[in-house]
């Protein structure tokens, strides 16, 4: 199996018809294949199981995959958005589900939560996670991705709106007291930004959503 980009914005992998070589990837992403390739829906928690499933319910997260199997060579896209693909090893990845494009099957998906209720955006708000050891793609809307160090030295703030996904041992929290933004109406809710400390990479995107 192997992945590569076939421009800034299609994910292109190949599939050799081994049970390692399968991937997960957002439904509906894909644009085209070569092959003899199948797809079926990922299941509950989007291969994540019962437990993942129960978590996307309550937390509102919702994580729609495909199993894509077989061999040949699948071409994944969504929304004209820059791809971006990682290499996990033993890392944990955070994002929002609606950022994941695909994944190597092995990779177990689950949900967490930190809750911020009232926020002017729910962006951020780290609910889905990515463990183990393998491939995964992250969707870019707002241009090319952007990667940022976090080091005990530089703690790093970004805008919700911004942030794609962190990679690392990273502790985030919520910066209420921002000047940049304005509250928009009273059920807007409250401005705030997102905080990271420790060791790892923060990848962004260079236009709001």
């Amino acid at each position: 199996m192997s992945w590569r980009l076939e421009t800034p914005r299609v994910l292109v992998v190949d599939l050799d018809g081994s049970k390692g070589s399968a991937v997960r990837a957002q439904t509906g992403s894909m644009v085209a294949y070569e092959g003899e390739v199948q797809f079926k829906n990922a299941g509950m928690g989007g291969g994540g199981g019962l437990r993942a499933a129960f978590k996307q319910r309550v937390t509102g997260e919702s994580l729609s995959l495909m199993e894509v199997t077989g061999r040949g060579t699948v071409h994944f896209a969504v929304a004209a958005g820059y791809v971006l693909v990682l290499d996990l090893a033993g890392d944990t990845l955070k994002a929002e589900s609606e950022g994941l494009l695909c994944l190597h099957d092995s990779l177990k998906t689950d949900v967490t939560f930190t809750g911020l209720q009232g926020a002017s955006s729910g962006q951020g708000l780290f609910t889905t996670t990515v463990t183990g050891h393998g491939q995964v793609a992250l969707l870019s809307l707002g241009g090319p991705p952007i990667a940022l160090r976090v080091t005990p030295q530089t703690p790093l703030v970004v805008d919700p709106d911004a942030y794609i996904g962190a990679v690392g041992n990273l502790s985030q929290s919520f910066v209420t007291d921002v000047s940049w933004r304005n509250l928009i109406g009273e059920s807007s809710g409250e401005a705030f930004s997102l905080r990271f400390e420790g060791q790892g990479v923060v990848y962004i995107q260079p236009e709001e959503r």
